[in-house]
Formats: structure tokens, sequence, C-alpha cells
């Protein structure tokens, strides 16, 4: 094991120059995912409230053009990960702890990249198609409106499960903060440089 993969002990009172810190791309891309999801979510269960009043295409079609960009920056943000492991978490965290937030890490990688797939596919098989704020994207599947319910029923369910896991996060995110005060959630906060 070399260094950099070692894990680090602070003290509870710790400067925002970490070294264990994610990097600046990774708190970026981190926290606009975070704000587009949450958006999203906001946005889709929404336009489904009013799927059947006159006027709801157009927030189909902003959720397809969003989700598309969304769906950029999740693989930008899951090649990022994958390329630039963070250190380990602190030794002052109990080992449980840290199983269970990278579980949660990774079945929030999960449930992206499934969300983004399930409602593409829904997409591409209704009548609307998938448009990118107004431009055309490639068809490659016919309309079928029953394959395109049943992609669009897995979407609906992501969503609860993404908003499951994205609570536990968040609770443990401010356990860290506001409970143990450890520095955890500096991790992955805009650093005062």
């Amino acid at each position: 094991m070399n260094q950099a993969t070692q894990p680090v002990t602070r003290p509870a009172t710790l400067p925002l120059a970490l070294p264990w810190r994610y990097s600046r791309t990774a708190v970026v891309l981190h926290w606009v995912v975070a704000l587009g999801l949450v958006g999203m979510v906001g946005m889709g269960w929404y336009m489904v409230s009013v799927e059947d009043e006159p006027g709801s295409a157009v927030y189909f079609e902003l959720h397809k053009s969003v989700g598309l960009l969304m769906a950029a920056l999740i693989a930008v943000r899951l090649s990022w990960r994958l390329t630039h492991p963070p250190a380990h978490l602190p030794a002052s965290v109990p080992r449980w702890q840290a199983r269970l937030a990278h579980a949660a890490q990774v079945l929030l990688y999960v449930v992206m990249v499934l969300m983004v797939l399930s409602g593409y596919l829904g997409a591409s098989h209704s009548k609307a198609g998938v448009m990118l704020f107004g431009l055309a994207t490639p068809q490659w599947a016919l309309p079928d409106h029953d394959q395109a319910e049943q992609y669009f029923d897995i979407h609906g369910a992501l969503a609860w499960v993404l908003v499951a896991v994205v609570s536990l996060h968040v609770l443990g995110a401010l356990k860290h903060l506001l409970i143990d005060r450890d520095g955890t959630f500096q991790r992955m906060w805009f650093s005062r440089r």
C-alpha cells in the first residue's frame, strides 16, 4: 500500500485545506449533479401531476433535454471518480460507517446510470421521441407505448430509490458536519483558498 492510499488520522479540528479532500473537479461535479438530480426529480414529479393538462408537453420535452445533459454530466462524474479515487476516510470513522458510506456511493452511481438509461429508453420508444432543446436526436426505436411505459415505470421507481439513498447520504453528511465534527463533510465542500 503506497502512502497516497493509506488512511490518514487527523485531529477533530481540521483545516479546510486537507490533503485527503476530493479534488476541486470532483467537488464541482458532485454539487452540479446533486442539484441537477434534485431539480430533475422535482420536475419529473410535477410533470407527471400535470400530464393531462394542456401545455404539459413542454415539461416533458424540458425533462428529456435536461436529462440528456445530466447523462453527460453523470458520465463525466463517473469517469472522474474511477480515474481519481479519493483518499480513505480518516481512521476516526468507524469501519461499519465507512462501509455503509461506500455502499451508498456505489448504489448512488448505479441508480443514476439506471435512471438515465430507463428514461432514455422510455423516451426512445414513445411517439414524441427524444429531442435536445428542440433538436431531433437519432431515432433508433419504433414507437411502442407498452414498452415505453415499462421503462417509465422503472424510471419512476428508481426516482424513489434515488430519494431514499440521497436522504441517507445527506443524513450521514450532516452527522459528520454537526455531530462528529470530524472534517469528513469538508472532503466534498468548497475549500477557501
